[in-house]
């Protein structure tokens, strides 16, 4: 069985801290619910994810080479 989450194209999926999480949240004035969403079964998702924590994804770039993204994990 091929790991999804270690292919190539898929993105690195970073759990966040609760401090990094307070800082991102004050930074945009925005609450934990404002973050986009991604599933608990998604599986680019590391597995000791769980409902309501926050993930941190980097991407590839052509503009910015890096570009990062945040994201609410929901049942």
């Amino acid at each position: 069985m091929v790991e999804v989450s270690q292919h190539t194209l898929v993105p690195e999926h970073r759990l966040i801290d609760d401090d990094e999480i307070d800082a991102l949240l004050a930074e945009y004035d925005i609450s934990r619910t404002d973050l986009p969403k991604i599933k608990r079964t998604d599986p680019a998702l590391p597995d000791e994810a769980a409902t309501g924590d926050v993930v941190r994804i980097e991407r590839d770039s052509r503009t910015t080479d890096r570009a990062v993204v945040h994201r609410l994990v929901i049942e």
